[in-house]
């Protein structure tokens, strides 16, 4: 929607010939920027309270730089996930203080620093191999505006290491646990708390743990009854449901 639309808009508002609870109904469905090869929805946030995230895999980095800058035009916060170091490149020639992160592969642009979450959100990995996966979730989590604390390298070979974190886990109002293997630690997590847990299977193991399905499977089977899970390697997406719930 151009501002001569949103003018008209907000008139008829103030001349009462629309109810306000009617003219947030119509932005909710107002239309996407067409850029050609990407439909940006600048009214993402409006509808689902966060706005539009850039998956950058498959795409150029032209493409990429092009949809951040048009997501950056309209103020907030952006986050790209899956990124390259050349989609970055292209990004922050066009668009100032962005930042990457070689770890969870994110670009950001961070400008609203407001918490809207009401807990805090404690992202846990199983091994040093499963930390990229909960980097991206990390990052997520903090771009929604979450307080976020992590745990690394405390998987179920060695137990000890994470008991030594109880008192985080107690804090925790979201856990999100990444793990590769056989998935057994967001069981051991689920046992342990009274919150959401969300288990992120990783890609990470020797043959038989079929790139993460293994993982995968042990998670969806898990005992503890608190425990739900995202698709392989997804870090984005747990440390998206985890900011929903920890808005709640």
């Amino acid at each position: 929607m151009n501002s001569e639309a949103l003018r008209k808009l907000f008139e008829q508002v103030r001349k009462k010939k629309l109810s306000p609870d009617e003219a947030v109904e119509r932005l909710r469905h107002l239309p996407f920027e067409d850029l050609g090869f990407a439909k940006v929805d600048h009214h993402r946030a409006l509808r689902q309270g966060m706005p539009e995230v850039i998956f950058s895999q498959g795409k150029t980095p032209r493409q990429v730089a092009a949809i951040f800058s048009r997501l950056a035009t309209h103020g907030g916060n952006v986050l790209a996930t899956r990124a390259t170091e050349e989609q970055y490149a292209a990004v922050v020639a066009k668009v100032e203080k962005t930042l990457y992160q070689p770890l969870a592969k994110t670009i950001t642009l961070k400008r609203d620093r407001k918490r809207y979450g009401r807990g805090m959100i404690a992202v846990v990995s199983a091994g040093t191999s499963d930390i990229p996966v909960a980097e991206e979730a990390v990052v997520t989590a903090e771009m929604m505006g979450n307080e976020v604390q992590h745990i690394y390298d405390v998987g179920v070979a060695g137990i000890h290491r994470l008991l030594a974190h109880r008192g985080i886990l107690a804090k925790a109002g979201v856990i999100i646990v990444c793990a590769g293997m056989e998935g057994a630690l967001p069981s051991v997590v689920g046992g342990l708390v009274g919150v959401p847990v969300i288990a992120v299977p990783t890609g990470v193991g020797y043959g038989a743990a079929f790139e993460g399905l293994a993982a995968l499977l042990g998670m969806m089977n898990s005992c503890a009854s608190n425990v739900s899970v995202v698709n392989i390697d997804n870090g984005f997406g747990a440390g998206y449901v985890a900011s929903l719930i920890n808005r709640r």
